[in-house]
C-alpha cells in the first residue's frame, strides 16, 4: 500500500470516527442507516467545498490570464507609441521646412531643391516609424483628424470639404498625433439665421 493510500484511509477513518462521536453521545451506538446518512451528509458537504475551491481556482486562473493580456497590450502600446512625445517635438521642424520651400519660390533653384530634398528625406524617415502626414486638401472634413479654423462660403466646392490646409496633421500608428488645421467650404451662401425667433 502506498503512502498516499495510507493517508487517504486514515483520513476516511478519522472522518467516520468524528461523525460517529459528533452525532452519538458517549456510550450510544449508531445504526447502520444513521451512519450512512451521516457519512452521506459529510460527503455532500465535502463535495460542496471542493466545488467552491474549484470555482475559486478557475476565477483566479481567469484573473491571472486577464492581467497577463492587459500587460501584453500595455507593452504593445508602449512599443507602438514610445515615439509620440519625440515626434510631436519634431513636427515644427517639418512645418518650417515646408514654409521654407514655399518662401523660396523666386530663389535660386538649387537652394530650393536642396530644401525640398531635405524635407522629403525627413518625411521618409518619419514614415519608417509610422508617422504619416495628413494633407486633407479637397477631402471631406473629418472632425477626428481635422480642426476647422474657419468656414468659408464657396459655391465652387462641395459643402463640408476642405478648401485650404493651414497646417498639416500627423498620425502615429493610426493614432492622431496632431490634427490638420483646415478651412472648410460651406458650398455657397451661409444660411440666414432668424434672430426674431
Amino acid at each position: 500500500m502506498s503512502k498516499q493510500e495510507e493517508v487517504q484511509e486514515q483520513t476516511e477513518a478519522d472522518l467516520r470516527e468524528e461523525a460517529t462521536t459528533a452525532e452519538v453521545g458517549p456510550g450510544e451506538e449508531m445504526s447502520p442507516e444513521e451512519e450512512i446518512a451521516s457519512l452521506s451528509a459529510q460527503v455532500e458537504g465535502l463535495q460542496q467545498e471542493v466545488a467552491s475551491a474549484r470555482d475559486q481556482m478557475l476565477r483566479a486562473a481567469a484573473e491571472a490570464q486577464n492581467v497577463r493580456r492587459r500587460a501584453e497590450a500595455d507593452v504593445e502600446k508602449a512599443h507602438k507609441f514610445a515615439l509620440e512625445k519625440f515626434a510631436r517635438e519634431l513636427l515644427p521642424v517639418v512645418d518650417s521646412l515646408e514654409k521654407a520651400t514655399e518662401a523660396m519660390a523666386g530663389a535660386d533653384e538649387s537652394q530650393k531643391e536642396g530644401v525640398e530634398m531635405t524635407l522629403q528625406l525627413y518625411l521618409a524617415a518619419m514614415e519608417k516609424f509610422q508617422i504619416i502626414q495628413l494633407n486633407p486638401l479637397g477631402q471631406t472634413f473629418d472632425p477626428q483628424y481635422h480642426e476647422a479654423m474657419s468656414m468659408v462660403p464657396n459655391p465652387a466646392l462641395p459643402s463640408n470639404s476642405v478648401m485650404d490646409v493651414l497646417q498639416k496633421g500627423y498620425t502615429l500608428n493610426n493614432r492622431l498625433l496632431r490634427p490638420a488645421m483646415v478651412v472648410v467650404a460651406t458650398g455657397g451662401e451661409p444660411k440666414k439665421i432668424d434672430e426674431t425667433a
